[in-house]
């Protein structure tokens, strides 16, 4: 059986308007010159989808919520952090479908006052309707979600409980398909990527291409992630993880190994959500040479780490390198600060 003919046979609910686009980044391209060594960018704009402004999870939500329906659902619970890009996809999918939502966030990141709690993703998850559950430091998100859902169910709701960023084997399976859209695209446009790159937060969008290409008898370690939650180590086991599970779930062989999955941690800095100056100034390079707004927390971080690795020469003359653009960009107005301070040159 064809990759697409197992995806076919999976639930799944329509969130994306046909393939996202893939295009050159020709103002990197002219702001880096010869820093670039001949290298080649290209970014599959993943922040175009419509749906909730757009992002990297609906890919994801499109199976879970498929699986959900399966299930009979009319509740969707989403995890995630105070300013979870998954928790506002999901609120806006569920608006869409006619879903009730409940999310549920945990303070995964040192930060807190108002920029940070009422900004951003947490504004966007009020205004889709959701039922927000802000826990304290230390909560266990996925034992209150799963509480909750024994609450409602015994009030006859029936209830979906979507963890980790979406990023579990059937929420993998968005990026398994977006593998195959890759490929029908490079065929498309008669380009050959050397590399496709991504952040590696709860690790599903690697996961998800990895198990794809293996699918697709194709190099696995052409993906490349850069860490943005832990270290290289953990994030290259959670992906090997997801991405079996992923190929168990379409009946393909499960056998990718830690050498099959490639993961830099060299982006992390002092941890998740937690900026770096080589964050701000990757999303200030593509925001003022190509008018493309990355966020903070994932994609700033990934695009840092390829700029960095074309710099030590990772990639060679010639190499077309593909970044997968995730979304995210409400999360800037939670981050505000570190990029307009008070002392910045640009303020009048």
């Amino acid at each position: 059986m064809s990759l697409s003919q197992a995806l076919s046979l999976l639930p799944r609910r329509d969130l994306l308007e046909g393939p996202t686009p893939i295009q050159r980044l020709f103002g990197i391209e002219n702001a880096l010159a010869s820093s670039l060594k001949g290298v080649r960018l290209y970014a599959k704009r993943d922040d175009l989808t419509s749906l909730g402004g757009g992002g990297n999870k609906l890919r994801k939500l499109e199976f879970l919520l498929g699986d959900a329906a399966a299930q009979g659902a009319d509740t969707i619970i989403a995890t995630g952090g105070r300013q979870s890009n998954f928790a506002r996809l999901a609120a806006a999918a569920a608006a869409r479908l006619g879903l009730a939502c409940e999310v549920v966030l945990a303070r995964m990141v040192p930060r807190a006052g108002p920029e940070y709690d009422r900004n951003g993703n947490i504004l966007l998850d009020d205004l889709f309707g959701a039922r927000i559950h802000d826990l304290p430091p230390g909560s266990d998100s996925t034992r209150f979600a799963n509480a909750r859902a024994a609450e409602l169910g015994r009030t006859g709701r029936t209830t979906y409980v979507a963890t980790l960023g979406g990023s579990s084997a059937v929420g993998s399976l968005g990026y398994v398909a977006c593998a195959l859209e890759i490929q029908a695209q490079s065929s498309d446009l008669g380009i050959d990527f050397t590399s496709i790159v991504v952040p590696n937060g709860s690790s599903g969008t690697q996961a998800g291409l990895v198990a794809g290409y293996r699918a697709l008898r194709l190099d696995t370690t052409r993906v490349r992630s850069h860490s943005v939650l832990a270290s290289a180590a953990s994030a290259n086991s959670a992906t090997v993880e997801k991405a079996n599970a992923a190929l168990a779930l379409l009946g393909f062989d499960p056998s990718l190994a830690p050498e099959d999955v490639r993961v830099s941690g060299d982006q992390l800095g002092q941890g998740y959500g937690v900026p770096t100056p080589a964050m701000v100034d990757a999303v200030r390079l593509m925001a003022s040479r190509q008018g493309l707004l990355i966020d903070p927390v994932y994609g700033g971080k990934a695009f840092a780490g390829l700029l960095a690795d074309i710099s030590a020469g990772e990639y060679a003359a010639g190499d077309n390198v593909l970044f997968i653009m995730t979304g995210g960009s409400p999360g800037l107005y939670a981050y505000a600060s570190h990029f307009l301070g008070d002392d910045h040159e640009n303020l009048s």
